[in-house]
């Protein structure tokens, strides 16, 4: 069982912490990391990598990017993908609230178990207001790309 960071509600299975969702990640072969952030943040602040657990990252953007407008198709793209109902599925944002969006909305639509990896990629602003430092994928020291 999984210990969450933050006591998930019923609408999604809860907060997991980026190296408890790496770990998940190598011990479960059917479980999926989804990177709901835009296009513009894959190419520019980067991605996670999990060439090393012989794994692909599914890119699905919660919002579409420029408008930031909800992705209608969602929950459909990520079936197109493979997804199926009880695979657990991690996703990830900048920060933490759109990946809890998506988790809310995939358990919803009867997937799951759906995690919430608090702190995204990036993490918390710190004292200078940067991102990259303070919580999240990159300052775990999990492995990511740049393009």
């Amino acid at each position: 069982m999984l210990a969450s960071v933050k006591a998930g509600d019923d609408d999604y299975a809860g907060d997991v912490a980026t190296t408890e969702a790496w770990n998940q990640l190598s011990n479960d072969p059917n479980a999926q990391l989804i990177d709901v952030r835009t296009q513009p943040e894959w190419t520019f602040v980067g991605m996670p990598d999990l060439g090393r657990l012989g794994k692909r990252t599914l890119f699905v953007s919660w919002q579409l990017y420029p408008e930031m407008s909800p992705n209608p198709r969602f929950i459909d793209d990520l079936r197109d993908h493979g997804i199926k109902a009880g695979q657990a599925l991690y996703f990830l944002c900048r920060s933490g609230g759109r990946s809890r969006a998506a988790a809310k909305a995939m358990t919803a639509a009867g997937f799951g178990p759906c995690y919430n990896i608090a702190g995204g990629f990036e993490g918390d602003l710190d004292a200078d207001k940067h991102r990259g430092q303070l919580g999240g994928w990159k300052a775990a020291g999990l492995p990511w790309v740049q393009s």
